[in-house]
């Protein structure tokens, strides 16, 4: 049974880091299979690859971005340090 998360409301969320690849390719190798197509279950599994590179790229992405923010915060907190010694 479904279960309304907190607050009642459910939001939609756009397909991310290749989750549309992935998904497309899993229906594409099942139909392929299912019908005898090689091809299309080839193309299925290398829609699938498509959808997990996509997926490291944005995790690549997502860790260079927090990377980023704390060396800001180490920057920040080294020249809050710096500005009262010079006091």
């Amino acid at each position: 049974m479904f279960e309304s998360p907190p607050g009642g409301v459910v939001e939609w969320q756009p397909c991310q880091g290749g989750d549309w690849d992935k998904a497309k390719g899993k229906v594409k190798e099942t139909v392929g299979e299912a019908t005898g197509d090689e091809d299309m279950a080839r193309e299925g599994r290398m829609d699938q690859a498509k959808g997990a590179g996509k997926r490291a790229v944005g995790s690549v992405k997502d860790a260079a971005g927090k990377v980023k923010e704390d060396v800001k915060d180490a920057a920040d907190t080294l020249g809050d340090g710096v500005r009262r010694d010079e006091q």
